[in-house]
């Protein structure tokens, strides 16, 4: 009997292989597990972080003036400390942390803005919280708030604002 040309093994040579799929997207837990393993979003956390240090001084420093010497109500203050810091977050972040300089700075700074203040609406919900109901001080309530939102502006800002798929908009 006689192999069949196209058979695998006949006459020692193989068929061509078909190329491999591409893998499907990770799923949620799967994908942030994957992210975890990577050394750099370790380092880009870490700068995430040291941005964050210099925001979240120049917001303390500034609603504790607003407060203490201007007057401002906590809330007041807290916006304007707000805007002041997150000036200085996005040229650190968009330059340093996710070194996104080659996408459209205005595109970027929509983004980063829409996710700072969805962080600020939570972080002033929780100041207004501490102050009103628990009787926090308001410098502590407000350094309490802000770390309280972090973590949502990282996410946010990685996957979103300057994510890799949003650099070349």
């Amino acid at each position: 009997m006689l192999d069949e040309p196209d058979a695998p093994g006949a006459g020692g040579v193989e068929p061509p292989s078909a190329p491999a799929a591409p893998a499907p997207p990770l799923a949620g837990g799967a994908r942030v597990r994957a992210g975890m393993r990577k050394p750099q979003n370790w380092m880009q956390l870490a700068k995430f972080c040291a941005v964050g240090g210099s925001g979240y001084v120049i917001n303390i420093v500034v609603f504790s003036l607003a407060v203490e010497i201007g007057e401002l109500h906590h809330l007041a203050a807290a916006t304007l400390a707000f805007l002041v810091a997150v000036t200085n977050n996005f040229w650190w972040n968009r330059h340093w942390t996710f070194s996104a300089r080659e996408g459209h700075a205005g595109f970027q700074a929509a983004r980063f803005l829409t996710v700072s203040v969805a962080a600020f609406l939570i972080a002033a919900a929780i100041l207004e919280t501490l102050v009103s109901v628990l009787d926090v001080a308001e410098i502590p309530a407000q350094a309490i708030s802000v770390v309280a939102a972090t973590p949502l502006s990282f996410i946010g800002n990685k996957m979103w604002s300057f994510g890799p798929d949003r650099r070349h908009a």
